[in-house]
């Protein structure tokens, strides 16, 4: 039988996910790998002057042969990770990353790469291609290619094992989640929640034959606990085994414990940093981001710090008088924050998440967002039929220019379910490039994890989850929006991790702006739109407690940099020790002993944040001066087409900051972050 990792052809091949299972991955990924580089012996035999044609095309050729393999085997490892994929997943694995090493580390590649730079053809190139060349040249710098055969071997040994150790924390993180559950029997227990909120925990326990209700650690549930649950010891129960996910402390302390692997990952990463002749991590991670140093990224979080925390220190003291008053709470902790800030919202604003959710039904929210980009980029997005997928939740789109001609594609997996990775992201299905047969299209993936939804209605969304879905929506038109025909920059390719953020963080405004929410916020059943007094109080949110929403995104900002930066191989990773101090400047509130955030760090020691985390803020910084451009134009179309054709149609072809200077005119301001967040007046 015909591999169906193997079977793509044509330009844009999609993956055939209703074929494919966790048996085809290892022969693929082997057929592929030795088909590349048995090519690639022979590419870096030819003894002439390398060009584009006979380097670049050949390389990206093989480069999207590996993707069409390997991508969708990672991207079933995330969404369905059951025991078959995952020792699929961890079988190929070594060999994909073997492979990278390979060619990060090769000589002969390096050379024909510093050849092709040095060459008459490369003065005649334009931007995106010279860049292409100057991208590949510094990372295989950063991939050890001067050191000596003894530590590039040990370089080689380091990286493989760190692949290894990231995966292991992602899977103890995923086990821990569906390791715990607790059972709930009697109803008055769940006073308070939502009724969406118990129909869910009803269908979870009625799904394992257990009578009442079933609470978990998606954070969908978790959500619905620590918001809402009036009794503050189920709140206690529930922070405390989600505080302490994959640690060796709380309800499984020890039983998926990632202790050791964070200790680990730190140490080879300080020991990588070290062999490239850099003094800490946070100098490699620094080396491919707008930012110029370690210290001056730093220096930005703690002005936010300064700027937050007096504010942040009166936000909580409210709370805690309101938590005083209400109840009678005079011991207030961190499973009583997001209940009493909740009901301070509805007694400030008149507002609760539950009054806004009947205005929020996914697919109104889904068309409100395809609606916004047709205004505001002139493209239209429409169902895509007949595209094989892996689960029957998972839709599809098609999105085409004003002409009607199809230009990319995306899958949408809206829902939380067991045995798929938590959280939100956008990743590539497949790349944008030009070959010798005509120009590839680029497909992406958007996975949420909202609650599913329940009989006779459609999914009911937060604005938080909405915001969720248009970030991760910004994220997919980087890639799909890209107008760059060489792979290596195009979409998300090449552009500086501290900016990638930025197309996503932008797009969340929109959730806020009036003429939006009016588009696409009605309510499910009667299909009014979402009252005006509502509108307004929704944009009053924006600014409802943000200090303390700012200072937790610091303190995590700031701790992933300094466990980077400050590493000391003689005391080892010193997570604790680094995230109180961390608190000591930046914090209102401590949480309890046992609280064990750093465990479940996944964005830092599974995902490719590490010492990077702080683009959040970083990229909050553009996108909100982004956004100040269309209120400055009041919405102009222009603006519109001019942030398209800058922004996301450039991708990684030119610089983040040439790129942002070209659309606005100048550097970034930080004055509209300070002023839509409200904190202009602590500036």
């Amino acid at each position: 039988m015909t591999n169906p990792l193997l079977a793509a052809a044509g330009l844009t091949p999609l993956p055939v996910f209703d074929q494919i299972l966790p048996a085809h991955a290892e022969p693929a990924i082997d057929a592929v790998l030795a088909q590349n580089r048995e090519e690639l012996q022979a590419l870096l035999a030819q003894n002439r002057q390398p060009s584009w044609d006979s380097l670049i095309e050949p390389l990206e050729e093989m480069g999207d042969r590996v993707h069409r393999a390997w991508g969708p085997v990672s991207h079933l490892f995330s969404v369905t990770s059951t025991a078959e994929w995952r020792a699929a997943f961890n079988a190929c694995l070594p060999k994909v990353t073997e492979y990278g090493i390979e060619l990060s580390q090769s000589e002969p590649m390096y050379r024909a790469y510093q050849a092709l730079a040095d060459s008459a053809e490369f003065k005649t190139y334009g931007f995106a291609r010279r860049k292409v060349v100057n991208d590949a040249l510094r990372d295989f710098k950063l991939s050890g290619i001067a050191l000596p055969p003894e530590q590039k071997a040990r370089y080689k040994d380091v990286s493989l094992r760190l692949s290894e150790l990231q995966t292991k924390f992602e899977e103890n993180l995923m086990d821990a989640i569906q390791a715990w559950s607790k059972q709930v029997t009697d109803a008055s227990l769940l006073d308070g929640m939502t009724e969406a909120a118990k129909q869910s925990a009803a269908a979870k326990a009625q799904a394992k034959g257990l009578e009442g209700w079933l609470l978990t650690l998606d954070f969908p549930s978790y959500d619905a606990v620590i918001t809402y649950a009036r009794n503050r010891e189920l709140r206690r129960e529930l922070y405390e085994a989600y505080a302490t996910r994959a640690s060796n402390q709380g309800p499984l302390a020890g039983q998926f414990d990632n202790s050791e692997l964070m200790e680990e990952i730190l140490r080879l990463r300080h020991e990588q940093a070290q062999l490239l002749g850099y003094r800490n991590f946070a100098e490699v991670s620094v080396a491919t981001k707008m930012a110029e140093s370690p210290d001056e990224v730093e220096r930005f979080l703690l002005d936010l710090a300064q700027r937050a925390r007096p504010r942040a220190q009166r936000e909580l003291d409210e709370l805690k008088a309101f938590a005083r008053q209400l109840d009678g709470l005079a011991d207030f902790q961190p499973w009583d924050s997001s209940y009493y800030a909740e009901k301070l919202k509805e007694q400030k604003l008149g507002l609760s998440e539950e009054e806004l959710r009947p205005y929020f039904p996914l697919p109104g929210v889904v068309q409100g967002m395809f609606d916004l980009v047709e205004r505001i980029y002139g493209i239209r997005v429409e169902p895509a039929a007949g595209v094989p997928v892996w689960h029957a939740d998972v839709t599809t789109y098609a999105l085409k220019n004003a002409e009607g001609r199809q230009f990319g594609m995306f899958y949408l997996d809206p829902y939380a379910r067991p045995e798929k990775r938590s959280g939100a992201w956008m990743d590539e299905c497949v790349n944008r490039r030009r070959t010798a047969s005509g120009l590839q299209q680029p497909v992406a993936y958007l996975v949420c994890n909202f609650t599913p939804p329940l009989a006779g209605q459609p999914a009911l969304l937060t604005h938080d989850e909405a915001l969720t879905l248009f970030h991760e929506f910004g994220h997919g038109l980087h890639h799909l929006l890209t107008q760059v025909d060489e792979a290596s920059v195009a979409g998300i390719h090449g552009v500086a991790w501290d900016a990638v953020e930025l197309p996503s963080q932008f797009m969340e405004n929109w959730c806020y702006d009036p003429a939006t929410l009016r588009g696409f916020a009605r309510h499910w059943q009667t299909g009014e739109p979402m009252p005006e007094e509502m509108i307004a109080k929704l944009r009053g949110s924006r600014s409802f407690l943000t200090g303390l929403a700012n200072v937790r995104q610091l303190e995590f900002s700031l701790f992933d940099l300094r466990l980077h930066r400050d590493y000391d191989p003689a005391q080892g990773g010193r997570v604790l020790a680094t995230l109180d101090a961390v608190r000591d400047i930046v914090s209102v509130m401590r949480p309890p002993s046992f609280n064990r955030m750093p465990w479940s760090f996944s964005h830092i020691f599974a995902g490719g944040y590490a010492a990077g985390y702080y683009s959040y803020k970083w990229a909050e910084v553009l996108s909100a001066d982004a956004f100040a451009a269309f209120e400055e134009s009041n919405f102009a179309p222009e603006t519109g087409h001019k942030f398209r054709d800058t922004i996301l149609a450039q991708g990684g072809s030119k610089e983040a900051m040439e790129l942002f200077v070209e659309f606005r005119g100048r550097k970034p301001s930080i004055e509209p972050l300070l002023r839509h967040t409200g904190l202009l007046e602590a500036a």
